[in-house]
């Protein structure tokens, strides 16, 4: 967690006045455990919130200002409540600005201007939800000071909103609903299409999630991504001369799939929507195999889920490929996969304790040796969902 002392004389350097009006909040970057490329299908993920992600400082102002700044980056600026629109050039100001506009839209009427200030933890870029973290924090903040309702499942589906129309990117709910309704030591089972969800107890034991990043950028706007979705779309287009009311692949078992899959003409689409089908059914026997205890057997499908993301849906790159490979050399793992969107970005690996050293090392080393980029690793514990600290 972030120095909160430190990160309040910030704010009064940004912005002056006195620190006994400043209140923090903090939301986190999420990992997804496994169910990668099913959010958008409908189908099931099982994401966890960090402990680390975004803390946010923010201060209510007499006019109708609102004030953005981050320690992580110089540029700082203000804009009217009034006149709220996407601009390139801001940058990540366009998430709250987003959040800020949905709220505007909702019909909200602001009593106050504020001047936020935020603290980011989570590397940009690495496929953590650093910009759902955004969102949902500034959303829970906003709501708060003005006095209104913080649900965060409607929390959750705002921010994906602002994501979708305000920044154009077609992300899926997942990243939203992790950061906003994590909770400490479980993982979500949550079902894209209705929202359903249960909290499952993670208990690792012996074992550490470790993340690790390739440091290869990767843009989510880009074309890869939509073209996926637009396969899937295909898929179920074909699918419904044997299931007339399907609208999303997440809707149909292995079983049914495995009878129909030849209505799919073009091979590619097939194996698109093959690994979609596939990789829900292994959310699903995951949950079993973890309130069975056994972590063997989850190890076993979060390396099938790679290897799916790998041979099927190809979305995991150079990079990704070489630091999974690394990771399942080194005794005391049990499994490793892509994590997030794909194309670059993270790792994520159940490690023995006491191979965390070496894992972080050798891994590191053949990485480097693989794609001549230095890697970061994070151990990391599963922490809650949006919260006000003070």
């Amino acid at each position: 967690m972030a120095n909160l002392q430190e990160l309040t004389q910030q704010f009064i350097q940004q912005y002056g006045g006195e620190a006994s009006d400043i209140a923090i909040f903090h939301a986190p970057g999420r990992v997804n455990l496994i169910g990668e490329h099913t959010d958008y299908n409908g189908g099931y993920v099982f994401p966890a919130a960090l402990t680390f992600g975004t803390t946010l400082l923010i201060r209510k102002r007499s006019d109708n200002q609102l004030g953005l700044a981050t320690t992580n980056f110089p540029a700082s600026k203000q804009f009217s409540l009034e006149s709220i629109h996407f601009d390139e050039s801001d940058d990540w100001m366009n998430y709250p600005k987003g959040i800020v506009n949905e709220l505007l839209q909702g019909g909200i009427v602001f009593k106050n201007g504020y001047d936020l200030l935020y603290h980011g933890e989570i590397p940009n870029g690495a496929g953590l939800s650093s910009s759902a973290s955004i969102e949902v924090v500034t959303a829970y903040a906003l709501q708060s000071l003005e006095g209104l309702p913080t649900d965060t499942v409607k929390i959750a589906l705002l921010a994906q909103k602002s994501e979708n129309e305000f920044n154009g990117v077609k992300c899926g709910i997942m990243d939203q609903f992790a950061v906003a309704n994590g909770k400490k030591d479980h993982a979500i089972l949550l079902m894209c299409d209705t929202l359903e969800y249960e909290l499952v107890p993670f208990d690792s034991g012996s074992y550490k999630l470790v993340i690790g990043n390739t440091n290869k950028r990767r843009g989510l706007v880009d074309s890869a991504y939509n073209e996926r979705r637009s396969q899937c779309e295909q898929a179920v287009q074909d699918l419904q001369d044997a299931f007339p009311n399907l609208t999303l692949l997440g809707q149909i078992n292995l079983e049914q799939f495995n009878s129909a899959k030849h209505l799919i003409k073009d091979e590619t689409v097939q194996k698109r929507a093959q690994h979609v089908v596939e990789e829900i059914d292994r959310v699903l026997q995951s949950i079993k195999a973890l309130k069975a205890n056994d972590l063997q057997q989850f190890g076993l499908l979060m390396n099938g889920s790679h290897d799916s993301l790998r041979d099927l849906y190809e979305v995991t790159g150079v990079e990704l490929d070489a630091m999974v490979a690394a990771a399942r050399l080194v005794p005391g793992v049990l499994g490793s996969r892509m994590t997030g969107a794909g194309f670059g970005g993270c790792t994520v690996s159940l490690v023995h304790e006491d191979s965390v050293e070496a894992f972080q090392e050798e891994v590191g080393r053949k990485y480097k040796e693989a794609t001549g980029l230095t890697a970061d690793f994070y151990v990391c514990t599963i922490g809650n969902g949006v919260e006000r600290i003070v």
